[in-house]
């Protein structure tokens, strides 16, 4: 099967591989080279670095919905276009495009969960389970019909790039699937309850910081859903401080549950904080352009002494 592949950033990649491996992948859409890193040198996406090793033609549009854009692809000439990941919407145009229609891997158990960032809203939400998603995509956010879906449990300690990295292989593997079925006109094609949809909307900074008013369970799960990015942060007077790691306890013994935000005790490389609803054990912080170090040295550092709060 002739396939134009749209996709981004590391999760897309092992899709694309898998596609690679059993069909004629006729083109790479990806996003523009982007300036990162502390240079701020131009790089290019992991997906375009795979469409270089393969010899695939690359297309980067600033906008997929430009007249030349549209044309390029459409030259390809494609039986089916396939979307992992690609950071921009798809005009209605391309939907129809090929004849096999364009088909899309989402990493949530549809339709819980459209949008941009399922995989944290899953971790911070307390789910036990989530999955992937195959679907013909359509004009609204993820709302296209379900061709097949696959399960992935969430792990008591998992972090969001744990589960990341898990739903992507996941999902390479569905992919494999649903192509198949869809060659062999095999696939079923399930409309989405619409009703029982969620979302996971794009996330900013906001949205991660971690007030000790709330429950520690729930801090803890604000933590490792905010793992790696855009990482949970608080404030020790007027710096913010980054919690890349931390664990939940409940309010026992001579410590307590303390005030929220009171440093309670140091206890190995870890530093004990008060919260709404027992305590948080610290183990790894980062203050502004260092790097990241446990709870007790992030406290010996500062001299915070106990009964002093984090903010």
């Amino acid at each position: 099967m002739r396939i134009v592949f749209m996709g981004t950033p590391e999760f897309a990649v092992p899709s694309l591989e898998a596609l690679l491996d059993e069909h004629e992948v006729v083109a790479v859409v990806t996003q523009p080279d982007r300036r990162s890193g502390r240079g701020q040198k131009y790089a290019a996406s992991p997906v375009k670095k795979v469409a270089l090793a393969h010899g695939v033609p690359i297309l980067q549009p600033e906008s997929i919905g430009s007249s030349e854009a549209m044309d390029q692809i459409q030259s390809c000439e494609a039986d089916l276009f396939v979307v992992v990941a690609f950071g921009q919407k798809l005009p209605d145009r391309l939907l129809t495009m090929a004849p096999y229609g364009c088909v899309n891997v989402h990493s949530s158990l549809l339709p819980k969960y459209r949008g941009a960032s399922p995989i944290t809203a899953a971790i911070v939400k307390g789910e036990t389970f989530t999955g992937v998603t195959t679907m013909y995509l359509a004009s609204g956010w993820d709302s296209g019909d379900i061709i097949l879906q696959a399960q992935e449990p969430i792990l008591p300690r998992d972090t969001a790039g744990d589960l990341h990295d898990r739903l992507m292989i996941t999902g390479a593997r569905l992919l494999s699937e649903t192509v198949r079925q869809i060659a062999s006109g095999q696939a079923p094609r399930i409309p989405q309850d619409h009703e029982a949809a969620s979302y996971a909307y794009k996330l900013s900074k906001k949205d991660s910081f971690v007030d000790f008013k709330e429950p520690a369970a729930k801090l803890d799960r604000l933590i490792r859903g905010m793992n790696p990015w855009p990482l949970a942060y608080t404030y020790v007077g007027e710096e913010t401080v980054k919690i890349l790691e931390a664990y939940p306890r409940e309010a026992e013994g001579a410590l307590g549950q303390g005030s929220p935000g009171e440093i309670l005790a140091l206890e190995g490389q870890g530093l004990v904080v008060g919260c709404g609803q027992g305590s948080l054990l610290l183990l790894k912080v980062q203050r502004p352009n260092a790097r990241a170090i446990s709870g007790a040295d992030f406290a010996n550092g500062l001299r915070l002494r106990i009964g002093d709060f984090l903010c």
